[in-house]
């Protein structure tokens, strides 16, 4: 006797599953303003504090913009992208910049084009006016 195939779909089928929560896209924001609100505390005030050191040394012609869901500042094309996560903030200067500073780096968790400073440590604000300072010379 054959077996009738059943009309159920297969658990292995992705469409049949519902989307976890987890899976969900973000709201996208319109605004480094906006996505700042987002930010709760303490990563609100270190990303401000990352913010200020960057514009601090970025050319004054360059602008905030939102690229990839993230502000960035932009000079002819985009320098330096931020953002905070639960436990760090993050900037985004390139592999290049990266690999400049690796010695300057040690103890931060790295990756290919980004570094991460937990929240539960200073900021370290003058390395980070250095590395946006070598983005710019890169330009």
């Amino acid at each position: 006797m054959k077996k009738s195939k059943s009309t159920k779909r297969s658990s292995k089928n992705p469409s049949s599953r519902p989307a976890k929560a987890s899976q969900k896209r973000r709201t996208a924001v319109g605004s480094v303003q906006e996505y700042l609100a987002r930010v709760p505390e303490p990563a609100r005030s270190a990303l401000n504090q990352i913010r200020a050191a960057i514009r601090e040394v970025a050319p004054a012609d360059s602008t905030e913009v939102i690229s990839y869901n993230i502000p960035a500042f932009k000079h002819k094309k985009v320098l330096i992208w931020y953002a905070a996560f639960t436990s760090h903030c993050s900037i985004f200067p390139g592999a290049a910049i990266i690999q400049q500073f690796k010695d300057e780096l040690k103890g931060y968790t790295t990756a290919k084009g980004t570094v991460q400073f937990p929240l539960d440590k200073p900021m370290p604000l003058q390395l980070i006016k250095k590395m946006t300072q070598a983005r710019v010379a890169s330009e």
